[in-house]
């Protein structure tokens, strides 16, 4: 089993930066989860894919609507997963999720297998 904990959400001005942590309570690995990834949902609408990384970090894949102002990131020795988010919209007011899947194909789809709680981020105008 794996456990995601994410951390690092809060309240933010249109333009400015946030970065989200995800720590993993078991070493993700090719044999429980070769990728993770970000996923977001807004008030009302389904959830929706941010990013997504492979265990080597050699493969990223990002939503249109964040190329170029996300960034995601891992460090190995920790654990943990980071989403650097700069030049924040309000459209990004959302829950953002942490993901763990056996391939990147998995999380690109939604087909994930551990999900963590989430964290609030909110972004005024």
């Amino acid at each position: 089993q794996v456990q995601l904990v994410e951390s690092g959400g809060g309240l933010v001005q249109a333009g400015g930066s946030l970065r989200l942590s995800c720590a993993a309570s078991a070493r993700t690995s090719s044999t429980y989860a070769d990728a993770m990834g970000w996923f977001r949902q807004a008030p009302g609408k389904e959830r929706e894919f941010v990013v997504a990384i492979t265990w080597s970090g050699e493969t990223t894949n990002y939503a249109d609507s964040v190329k170029g102002r996300f960034t995601i990131s891992r460090e190995y020795a920790k654990n943990t997963m980071y989403l650097q988010m700069n030049s924040l919209k309000p459209e990004d007011t959302a829950v953002y999720y942490c993901a763990a899947a056996p391939a990147l194909i998995n999380v690109l789809r939604g087909t994930v297998d551990y999900w963590g709680q989430g964290t609030q981020v909110t972004v005024s105008s």
